[in-house]
């Protein structure tokens, strides 16, 4: 019998998003924080500057984008962006290999004023729950413990639609579970993005992922906000602007924010 998308035990990525819509529209909202009187939660009321921005993920859909973004942005000084591959030069970007990079040992040679986080994998790319786990719970949690360690004091996490740490979907739990235990860590300011279902073009092939994008992008406009696809380029730009200047405090962006932004 074939895996229904919602089963805890299904090899499951982010497609499962598409047939679980209904059950994650409520633990959406069950969790969110109401809107503050500004156009998203926190953005653009701390203050900026020049800065440097680390990068978590910056070869990923979101994160690829978030790191054009702040190549270009005036604000950014530099960009720290570890990643397993070489990217292209840039004299803006430092990009150390992610193979040497052990966020429990590592001593920052700059002093890093605000970071995203994009990291994110599928339990079928990384090939066990184990392996999932591994990425989307240990490493993102690694590496935001360094950061705060280091005196990081903005950071932005991409989380999912329905995260939730006591949901029987292994994909929802473990992003529930990153959050609270991120939250644990007391940044001083906070911001949780809850994307929907991811629109871009992404470098690998996911055909299933690419057949969801397209229906998306014909009925988006009959959705409910929270139900429309989340363009990969807005979540980069919130997630940015969120290490960049947002205020203190914790702050959450939905899907249905985004869909609005």
């Amino acid at each position: 019998m074939a895996e229904h998308p919602c089963d805890p035990t299904a090899d499951i990525g982010p497609h499962w998003q598409s047939a679980c819509y209904p059950f994650l529209f409520a633990a959406d909202k069950v969790r969110r924080l109401p809107l503050r009187r500004t156009e998203l939660p926190g953005i653009g009321e701390g203050r900026g500057g020049v800065m440097i921005l680390f990068i978590a993920g910056a070869t990923g859909l979101v994160g690829s984008a978030a790191l054009s973004l702040a190549l270009v942005d005036e604000r950014v000084e530099k960009v720290i962006a570890p990643t397993r591959q070489p990217l292209p030069a840039h004299p803006k970007l430092i990009n150390p290999s992610m193979a040497q990079w052990d966020p429990q040992v590592q001593r920052s040679e700059w002093s890093i004023d605000g970071a995203l986080c994009a990291l994110g994998t599928t339990r079928a790319k990384a090939g066990s729950a184990a392996a999932f786990r591994a990425v989307d719970f240990d490493l993102v949690l690694s590496i935001a413990s360094w950061l705060r360690a280091v005196g990081v004091q903005r950071f932005a996490l991409t989380s999912s639609l329905g995260a939730n740490p006591r949901s029987p979907v292994l994909y929802s739990r473990t992003k529930g579970e990153a959050e609270e235990a991120i939250e644990r860590l007391n940044f001083p300011s906070l911001t949780i993005l809850r994307p929907g279902f991811l629109v871009g073009e992404r470098h690998e092939v996911r055909p299933m992922e690419r057949l969801v994008g397209q229906v998306l992008r014909m009925v988006g406009p009959l959705l409910p906000a929270s139900a429309r696809g989340s363009p990969a380029t807005s979540v980069a730009h919130l997630a940015l602007e969120a290490a960049v200047v947002a205020a203190p405090g914790r702050h959450i962006i939905t899907s249905a924010d985004i869909a609005r932004y």
